[in-house]
């Protein structure tokens, strides 16, 4: 009797315990942590494998017949650095996000600095349609734009200009809103010391308000050319023929037929430029924010 009474005492024991850790608001997230590393585990397998097989030393993207770098360099016809169409592709995208990133940046954030500054029923309505990129369909502003490139009598026609038209124009709010979201935390406190001390209003923003602002401008240069490389939308259907298609348009149209490794090679060739500008862009982020934390943390100390 002692045994029994003994053996249902422990299960009891163990749900109190397992109930009194679940009301705890200080435990441990484990199930969180566990659902997370589940999602972020389950989004990178495909990808793993996918690049897995861009070193396969077969024609085969299912079946492993040992490593090689035949579908990057060594095959003198299929590789990507040898296949004039793959070569294109890579290169015609690292050219667009480039040229869509150095133009969309730059105007995004004079456009917050000047909604910052301007005040009024305009700005507040020109606030609004910079959001509405976010809310738009993509596939909706593309095909506005190929009607007017290919109806209208406009300047914009179909290829790389028509592409890179589009890409500004869809990424041109994300350095907007990440600009005025930093410049929010600002305030014109500093502008107004500058001015003080005898800078010019333009001096002031080139001089103090730019160099602030810097972590902001290099965090929208990673996401638009992030964004950009990888788009298919927008450049697919402005595309003006086979040179100007990107590597997303490239892996779309090779995809249906029997495709080689060489297009997984392809794609991981723009997941290590994607990679690496990131990192770039994280490593510059640490760097101009070094002189911020260091403030921060002698003020915390004086407090």
């Amino acid at each position: 009797m002692t045994s029994v009474a003994r053996t249902v005492a422990v299960p009891a024991a163990q749900t109190r315990r397992l109930g009194a850790w679940f009301r705890d608001p200080w435990r441990k997230p484990r199930i969180l942590a566990g659902v997370t590393l589940l999602y972020i585990g389950w989004s990178l397998l495909p990808v793993a494998i996918a690049v897995l097989f861009s070193f396969n030393a077969g024609k085969s993207r299912t079946v492993w017949q040992g490593f090689s770098t035949r579908w990057y360099y060594g095959d003198p016809l299929r590789s990507v650095w040898h296949d004039p169409t793959l070569h294109s592709a890579v290169v015609h995208t690292l050219w667009l996000g480039l040229l869509a990133t150095v133009i969309t940046v730059p105007l995004g954030v004079a456009m917050a600095l000047g909604l910052d500054r301007w005040r009024g029923r305009i700005p507040a309505g020109a606030n609004a349609f910079v959001l509405i990129s976010f809310v738009l369909p993509e596939i909706l502003l593309a095909v506005a734009l190929l009607f007017v490139a290919t109806v209208l009598q406009t300047p914009l026609h179909l290829g790389t200009v028509g592409q890179v038209v589009g890409l500004v124009t869809y990424q041109l709010s994300y350095p907007v809103v990440i600009v005025r979201g930093r410049l929010l935390t600002i305030g014109k406190q500093y502008e107004e010391a500058a001015i003080d001390l005898g800078a010019s209003p333009a001096g002031a923003v080139r001089r103090v308000l730019v160099k602030m602002l810097l972590p902001a401008i290099f965090a929208s240069t990673v996401l638009v050319f992030a964004d950009v490389i990888d788009d298919f939308v927008i450049v697919r259907y402005l595309s003006g023929g086979a040179s100007t298609e990107p590597v997303s348009v490239k892996i779309y149209n090779t995809a249906r037929a029997a495709p080689t490794p060489a297009l997984n090679a392809l794609a991981t060739v723009l997941l290590v430029s994607s990679l690496l500008v990131v990192l770039l862009g994280f490593l510059a982020y640490r760097r101009f924010t070094r002189g911020e934390r260091r403030s921060i943390d002698v003020f915390a100390g004086e407090a």
